[in-house]
């Protein structure tokens, strides 16, 4: 709670603050890691396409959370069938290839970046790709598709949090 109160006297808001903490939950952050990531998520926040990402986030944890379909691990290239959701894929492809170099490296910021680019292909694949499918093969691909996407984002925190600022 201190630790929440030197950031809220920087003009850090509690679900930023929050969005952190539930990422670094369980796990050995530094406290200087921990800044790293708020400040990091902070200029994320300013960026036009937080808003969107964090609801996607959001509505994405939830649907993960309520489905009762055992996940794959990877998505399966021949299971994609909408445009939309081939494109996705691709998207979170390249950008889980180009974020490794930050996230080893810290560098939040430009992982951030990197997956506000995101907004577009994510905000397609919800308004023409239904996520749970009749079919459990397509229906369990587009959960790991989903999964891979909010997996990253959690790399630097619970954007998610952010929905409720």
């Amino acid at each position: 709670e201190r630790l929440r109160g030197y950031y809220a006297d920087q003009g850090l808001s509690g679900p930023t603050f929050d969005a952190v903490a539930a990422a670094a939950s369980g796990d050995e952050h530094s406290l200087l890691d921990f800044d790293r990531r708020l400040k990091a998520l902070a200029e994320f926040a300013g960026l036009p396409e937080a808003p969107a990402l964090a609801a996607a986030n959001k509505r994405i944890r939830n649907i993960l959370r309520k489905s009762e379909d055992a996940i794959p691990e990877t998505v399966s290239v021949s299971l994609l069938q909408e445009d939309a959701e081939r494109r996705l894929a691709i998207e979170v492809d390249s950008a889980i290839h180009e974020t490794q170099d930050g996230l080893a490296e810290r560098d939040y910021v430009a992982v951030l970046r990197r997956l506000s680019a995101l907004r577009e292909p994510v905000d397609a694949f919800f308004d023409k790709v239904m996520v749970m499918a009749e079919d459990p093969a397509l229906r369990r691909n587009r959960l790991a598709l989903l999964k891979r996407l909010a997996d990253r984002f959690s790399a630097v925190a619970a954007v998610e949090h952010l929905s409720n600022a």
